[in-house]
């Protein structure tokens, strides 16, 4: 079976290939795409055939629907979501099922099954234009209230259940993006920062530079320094100097006065 990864976090890109080759060996990644923009791309020139995609809904550049846009792709898809189950109906206008990250191995078979099952029923032919309208619609009206609640971190074999009102901030080190909880807890996250701004509700988190990005209820004391220039001191305390971002200061006071 051949199948296209399109996802923009590497790690999860990863993963799922890797769960993938466990389910079958013989399975063949074509390809592990980014952005819609690469997609589009990448499916105009190549003429391999493609069995199956799996797919997240929220891209770096946009959309993953946008892609069926621009394109004659009419692949069967599964799709990948950080949204929670409640969320997960409105998306299943289109797939032959849906994976919710954290990905559980049992679910990405069941999805695999389930799309052999109605391979003969589907075809080629599982995308349509309305469908494709119906699912934007829906994500843009979805976008506008609701955000993510928790993050499922996996921490060794086991995974943990961590509610958003409880994340004081999150940084990236090392290519590695962590969280860290009001009480000090620090875990591993399989989302950068550009990802995480789309999926938190922009009233309680701020990306203030590249590096960081804060809940209102983690800065303790803003200190202004010449030029304007602001040091947050974080609860509970980072071990680096938190600065906002000189071209992100107008928008981050901005924030502050919401």
């Amino acid at each position: 079976m051949n199948v296209v990864i399109i996802e923009d976090e590497n790690l999860t890109a990863k993963r799922l290939e890797s769960l993938l080759h466990k389910y079958d060996p013989d399975i063949a990644v074509l390809a592990r795409i980014p952005s819609v923009a690469e997609a589009v791309v990448w499916f105009g020139e190549s003429d391999q055939p493609i069995d199956l995609i799996f797919m997240d809904i929220h891209l770096e550049d946009d959309l993953g629907f946008r892609i069926f846009e621009q394109t004659q792709v009419t692949t069967p898809v599964i799709f990948t979501t950080a949204y929670d189950e409640y969320m997960i109906q409105a998306f299943k206008v289109n797939s032959i099922d849906y994976l919710l990250k954290p990905i559980n191995y049992d679910e990405l078979v069941a999805a695999i099954e389930k799309f052999k099952s109605l391979k003969k029923q589907f075809g080629q032919n599982t995308s349509s234009s309305h469908d494709i309208e119906t699912l934007l619609s829906l994500i843009g009206k979805s976008k506008q209230t609701d955000y993510k609640d928790r993050f499922m971190i996996t921490v060794g074999t086991k995974i943990r259940s961590v509610e958003t009102s409880e994340v004081a901030y999150f940084y990236l080190e090392e290519k590695v993006v962590f969280l860290v909880t009001k009480d000090g807890l620090t875990l591993p996250v399989d989302y950068s920062l550009d990802k995480l701004t789309q999926l938190l509700n922009p009233r309680q988190f701020f990306r203030i530079s590249r590096q960081f990005l804060v809940s209102l209820h983690a800065i303790q004391t803003i200190h202004t320094f010449s030029a304007g220039k602001l040091k947050l001191d974080l609860n509970p305390k980072s071990r680096q100097e938190v600065f906002v971002s000189g071209d992100r200061m107008t928008e981050f006071k901005e924030w502050l006065g919401k």
